[in-house]
């Protein structure tokens, strides 16, 4: 997740002296692929198992349908206003209302802060299996994930594309191993097929899907930050529709295999109970390969693959702050530069506290007997913000229609929309209605933006944020 900026800027010609374009085609796709093929289904499978059952690639194929739909309408966006912004340009574009802007912006860092805890709590699960499921506490293996990533971030993190071609091997490496093992598994004969359409669960079928769906959404998101690199695209008119919509296509499959996989391969039980579940492929030692090896460079695999993820919404979370301190919307701290490092060092050690607090309120929950799965939890609150996002970004799509239209811009196919409109909002729908206590975190997060606003408002200096310091590029 990239949107870096509550700032809405100035249309930019192609020639205007901006930043280069040097993004081709091919590398704008990896860049998609490896946004969407995050470490969502490292952590989440499991889960979406336990929702659905055996046919849970189904809430895979599902959700990957809306978000590309959804995808198209970024498309037809970006393509009309090549900008190095995202939702918040959009909207404000088309609803010219400033509160709702930020709220949009507000939204996108809650949900950041969100699926940061969530990752670092699945972070912690991968981590112990190091130490046969021993090791240091949870909590602190989270807490100190975190800072590590914070330091790091501090220090100096160069954000390439190339870079981000390179950690999309290697989290691709890991759902390839799980592909193979189940080929290995057929090819021996031992694959029940019918384990694909078992929804083995209580109540209704369609429900149970939509449980998954809302679920596997997680995995789902980060198509979006490719808005953030219009502007050293080449040719973003061309490269944006095909990169953007076949990045996630590509992502879908992969993630619809995997999901096949892991169901022919390991009891739907285990998958359901287990909180590394593509691990549990692995341990099935059906490769004649040293099983305890395997788990091993998989359990690398998925903590780097974490680990990448993290650190891009860590990277994410500060700008944010930074963008909205320039526009006087919070306080003008957190415009604030380290003179030596160039990052937004207040940003940063504020983003690290409230992914802290997350945790550790998420765990004292968890053991006053609240009964809640943190990893859950915190990606369904994730979930909520980002289809509330999506589906505003489909409504934002639509009614700029007829304006600042240009004849090389892509253009979505309008009942496709209105369908995933309408897939957003009923996901919405069923996240809140299975889970109203997710609302409550929600408002948590919200009320951390609205309190920021409060104190800028109140006791801010307006016009200060005009004045901050430039971020150094880090794309």
């Amino acid at each position: 997740m990239a949107e870096s900026t509550a700032t809405v800027p100035p249309t930019a010609d192609d020639d205007d002296g901006g930043l280069k374009r040097s993004i081709t085609g091919a590398q704008l796709f990896f860049y998609t692929l490896g946004d969407v093929l995050g470490s969502g289904i490292y952590v989440l499978i499991g889960l979406v198992a336990a929702a659905v059952g055996g046919a849970f690639w189904i809430a895979f194929a599902a959700g990957v349908t809306v978000a590309a739909i959804t995808g198209s309408a970024y498309a037809e966006l970006v393509t009309k206003y090549p900008q190095a912004a995202g939702s918040s340009l959009y909207v404000q574009k088309a609803f010219r209302n400033r509160p709702l802007t930020f709220l949009v912006t507000v939204s996108f860092l809650a949900a950041s802060f969100a699926a940061s805890g969530s990752l670092a709590t699945g972070f912690a699960s991968y981590f112990s299996e190091l130490f046969d499921g021993g090791g240091p506490p949870a909590l602190i293996v989270s807490l100190l994930f975190v800072a590590i990533l914070v330091l790091i971030n501090f220090i100096g993190i160069t954000e390439s594309v190339v870079m981000n071609m390179l950690m999309t091997f290697i989290e691709l490496s890991g759902l390839l191993i799980v592909i193979i093992i189940a080929i290995y598994h057929i090819a021996q004969g031992n694959a029940d097929f019918g384990t694909l359409t078992d929804i083995s669960v209580s109540g209704n079928p369609g429900l149970a899907v939509l449980a998954g769906v809302a679920l596997s959404f997680f995995a789902m998101t980060g198509f979006e930050n490719t808005a953030n690199v219009a502007e050293e695209t080449i040719d973003p008119y061309k490269a944006f529709p095909r990169s953007l919509i076949g990045g996630m296509v590509v992502a879908g499959l992969v993630y619809v295999l995997v999901s096949m996989a892991a169901a022919l391969t390991v009891p739907i039980d285990t998958l359901a109970e287990s909180d590394v579940a593509l691990l549990e492929v692995v341990k099935q030692g059906i490769l004649p390969f040293s099983t305890e090896l395997m788990t091993t460079i998989f359990t690398i695999i998925a903590l780097v693959a974490i680990t990448n993820t993290t650190l891009v919404t860590l990277v994410t979370q500060p700008r944010i702050l930074y963008g909205m301190a320039r526009e006087d919307v919070v306080p003008g701290v957190f415009a604030k530069i380290h003179p030596t490092r160039r990052s937004p060092w207040v940003g940063l050690l504020f983003s690290g506290l409230v992914v802290g607090a997350l945790l550790v309120t998420g765990y004292a929950v968890t053991a006053a007997g609240g009964g809640i799965d943190l990893v859950n939890r915190l990606a369904l609150v994730t979930v909520v913000f980002l289809l509330l996002i999506y589906a505003l970004v489909i409504v934002t799509c639509l009614k700029l229609r007829g304006q600042d239209e240009d004849e090389r811009a892509f253009r979505a196919n309008t009942p496709l929309l209105l369908l995933g409109l309408v897939g957003n909002l009923a996901i919405l729908y069923y996240v809140i209605y299975d889970d109203p206590t997710s609302l409550l975190w929600c408002a948590g997060l919200l009320a951390v933006g609205g309190a920021l606003f409060l104190a800028e408002h109140f006791f801010g200096s307006r016009g200060t944020g005009a004045t901050a310091p430039e971020l150094e590029k880090e794309i």
